[in-house]
């Protein structure tokens, strides 16, 4: 599924304790050296208690502080030192406050370094170091502070001690797969389907899916829209020229009943999207009826560039000398090419003196966020186009002051369907809501949130969500969707020939006048 984000690289994560330790030991003794021959030039040889209460204190100062902030000190030790101090105040025995010193500084020292060498807390191995990546990535950046009602540093603490991310009897790819479930139970926990987990190619799939090109089978799918309900499985919307699946024959309208043996029955588009994709060179078997047909065909996964634009210019019947010329526009994903190719598709249709848009973003699932705020400049005067919210409230405003507006004035009409998610709901929500538009479907998805994706060390990466989204009217739209103004007809197609199609035949039963497509 293509999702609303940036990507951001996580740096890996490294204790410094150590370093710290040190610091606090050099620390220390100098602070007990200095005092100790500073009170022997002042005062007699009777302040031997006050000697030992000093040092005392310093040394259960110190303790104590390790015991808190690393829990390194052991009884075993902290008896050794209670020793040493009962031992200096036997009154016959001589010795010096520096040996004292020099003895608890080694003990201290060794204390530490057994601690440290022990400690299942800090002895961290890679899977445990890329966990922590993990964990870090959601404190930081997760939009629900609250992490699903639980204490987030708790279910670190357990998962470290209790996930099976160490065993060193198994293989190096059982104990990574070891880590990769430790991650993706870990984000169970937050209940949130949109925060995933992304292997090393999935994560470079998806980045290179929104830079303009897929390996895929070059397949454009999204739900049936039969009104008698009896349409099983996913329909093909388009079938990129030239690739893998047009070449095995697969055209607009065919159903896909199975991808791999899995039925398609109930299967989201995202899910099914994400089972196209995949290494460029292997291979995907599709089970298509194709009108009275079914066809099961093997196809090899290959790169494909995504041009996110199709327009055409329709001239309908109307009333007076000149016909209504409208010109549709069809956007199928945000990817990087595609405000560029929004402004090219409105220059070319403006150069034929176009009298109104549509704009169709049906099946259209999302993609680039800011994309989606580029393409909403392209059409809006001063505006407001999306409230960006956190568990506080709101966060940041996007909004536009005209200087981008490049058809800001001509009627639109804008077609949305429940295959409309993400950045096409914050475009759709955007132009209703600012009376820019007129929509026209069923209502959208409802994914009011926004992701940001985070490449982790080694290569893998975590879907995020960091934020949601309120459209101009503070209508928080996840889990309800974008509502249009009106309905379309059951029928009405979803290719831009179809589309002149119905409004060019008035006998057709997707038939609308050109002039209603534009009236609220």
């Amino acid at each position: 599924m293509c999702q609303d984000f940036v990507l951001v690289q996580v740096q890996p994560w490294k204790s410094q304790h150590a370093r710290v330790l040190g610091s606090q030991l050099q620390g220390f003794l100098l602070y007990i050296r200095t005092s100790a021959v500073n009170r022997h030039r002042s005062c007699s040889n009777t302040d031997g208690a006050y000697k030992h209460k000093l040092l005392l204190r310093h040394v259960r100062r110190l303790s104590k502080s390790f015991l808190s902030q690393r829990g390194w000190v052991s009884k075993k030790h902290t008896s050794s030192l209670h020793k040493v101090i009962n031992f200096s105040e036997r009154p016959k025995q001589l010795v010096s406050a520096f040996f004292v010193q020099l003895v608890v500084a080694v003990l201290l020292v060794t204390s530490a370094s057994v601690a440290v060498s022990k400690s299942p807390s800090w002895a961290l191995s890679e899977n445990n170091l890329l966990f922590l990546e993990a964990w870090r990535t959601i404190d930081r950046a997760y939009v629900d502070k609250g992490f699903n009602g639980q204490s987030w540093f708790r279910y670190r603490e357990n998962a470290l001690r209790n996930e099976p991310m160490n065993t060193r009897e198994e293989t190096f790819l059982v104990v990574y797969l070891h880590v990769d479930m430790a991650i993706r139970k870990m984000l169970a926990t937050l209940d949130d389907p949109f925060t995933r987990f992304l292997e090393p190619e999935k994560f470079k799939s998806l980045r290179s899916g929104t830079q303009g090109a897929l390996t895929g089978v070059g397949l454009s799918i999204g739900y049936p829209t039969g009104s008698d309900g009896s349409v099983a499985g996913l329909v093909v919307i388009s079938a990129s020229p030239g690739g893998p699946a047009d070449r095995a024959g697969i055209s607009s309208g065919d159903i896909i009943l199975a991808i791999d043996d899995t039925t398609t029955e109930s299967m989201g588009i995202y899910d099914a999207a994400e089972k196209l994709q995949g290494p460029e060179g292997s291979s995907v078997e599709l089970t298509i009826r194709s009108g009275p047909e079914t066809k099961h065909l093997a196809l090899t996964r290959e790169k494909v560039s995504l041009n996110p634009v199709k327009s055409r210019l329709c001239e309908v019947p109307g009333s007076g000398k000149d016909l209504p010329k409208i010109g549709y526009i069809k956007l199928t994903s945000f990817n990087q090419n595609a405000s560029g190719a929004v402004r090219k598709a409105i220059d070319t249709l403006k150069s034929s003196s176009v009298n109104a848009f549509v704009l169709d973003l049906r099946d259209n699932s999302g993609g680039l966020f800011p994309e989606g705020i580029e393409i909403a400049k392209i059409w809006l005067d001063k505006s407001v186009i999306v409230y960006i919210c956190d568990s506080l409230g709101v966060r940041d405003i996007y909004d536009t002051d005209g200087s981008s507006a490049v058809a800001a004035s001509e009627p639109l009409a804008v077609l949305v369907n429940k295959g409309t998610a993400s950045a096409s709901e914050i475009l759709a929500g955007a132009l209703k809501d600012n009376k820019r538009a007129v929509l026209f479907g069923e209502p959208t998805y409802g994914k009011g949130k926004i992701q940001s994706v985070f490449q982790l060390s080694d290569g893998s990466g975590l879907a995020v969500t960091v934020a949601r989204y309120e459209t101009p009217a503070h209508t928080n739209i996840d889990k309800v969707g974008v509502i249009p103004d009106h309905p379309l007809p059951a029928s009405f197609p979803k290719d831009e020939d179809g589309f002149c199609g119905c409004l060019q035949d008035s006998a057709s039963a997707c038939h609308i006048k050109g002039l209603q497509l534009f009236s609220r």
